[in-house]
């Protein structure tokens, strides 16, 4: 059970507690393990914290977004990167599971920025990780400044790059990353809803396949060396190779040179590996 979409710890602790007391009885008969909130790192009341931990709330995540003070302050976010580090402190004392969900591409922001955001994070050693790329969506003041020239956003071959290589850093120090992209809504896909920015409907398939792709650099055949190739990999892989509307087996031609003409299931090679035979 979530409470997301809001700063929950800034509600009247009476409304709090409402809320919580309305889900104890489904966690207590088991229908779900455990319940989580998101909020703001500024927002963590000790009282409310306490209440929290009462009612069974096990994770809290933080809208961190950047670890870049002057690109939260473009982005009038409202808390510093001393804040992130200090909610994480407070959370991890009340004995909380701690998330962390981060932004690329806000105003100002920059892609060595954004690395440094993630190594800073890494140093927080959050137990799970959120990338949520930056739309522009009608009606917000950052629609009014893309329109006015004021904010470009990142492409989407830039955001799934970007994210590929934060998610490979993130989980490499053993932090899993839970989500990439806005999940998809009635309100969100509306005609004229979005105006601009990285959004897709499987963002998270295009950065997971992106990370697979990387990692099989080492199989591939030199350019050159072949024009046509056929690919066998294990059955469960085959989505990642063959990538979103087969875009991966592009990815495989740009990089080696040869076609794909074919992809076979061989569950005797071991995951993230792949053989290549000239055909």
């Amino acid at each position: 059970m979530a409470f997301y979409g809001g700063t929950f710890t800034r509600l009247p602790i009476a409304n709090m507690e409402s809320l919580l007391c309305a889900v104890e009885p489904f966690l207590k008969a088991g229908y779900f393990g455990s319940i989580r909130v998101s909020t703001r790192p500024d927002a963590l009341d000790e009282d409310r914290l306490a209440l929290m931990k009462s009612y069974g709330v096990l994770t809290v995540e933080l809208g961190v977004q950047s670890m870049a003070d002057d690109v939260l302050a473009l982005s009038k976010r409202g808390h510093t990167s001393e804040d992130a580090r200090k909610g994480v402190q407070i959370l991890r004392r009340h004995g909380f599971k701690v998330g962390i969900q981060l932004m690329p591409g806000l105003p100002g922001d920059s892609e060595w920025k954004f690395k440094s955001t993630i190594a800073a994070v890494i140093k927080l050693n959050p137990d799970m990780v959120r990338l949520y790329p930056v739309v522009v969506i009608r009606g917000t003041e950052l629609a009014r400044w893309y329109k006015e020239g004021r904010y470009e956003p990142l492409s989407l071959e830039a955001a799934v790059r970007l994210c590929a290589e934060s998610c490979i850093r993130l989980e490499r120090e053993n932090i899993p990353v839970i989500r990439m992209g806005l999940m998809s809504s009635p309100s969100l896909l509306e005609a004229g809803q979005i105006i601009a920015g990285p959004w897709h409907p499987a963002f998270g398939f295009l950065v997971r396949s992106r990370i697979y792709h990387i990692g099989l650099e080492g199989e591939l055949p030199p350019p050159g060396e072949s024009s046509i190739i056929r690919i066998f990999v294990s059955r469960r892989e085959i989505p990642l190779i063959r990538g979103y509307k087969n875009q991966g087996l592009q990815l495989l031609k740009a990089k080696t040179g040869a076609s794909v003409i074919q992809v076979k299931t061989d569950d005797s090679i071991p995951r993230g590996r792949v053989r290549v035979e000239k055909a």
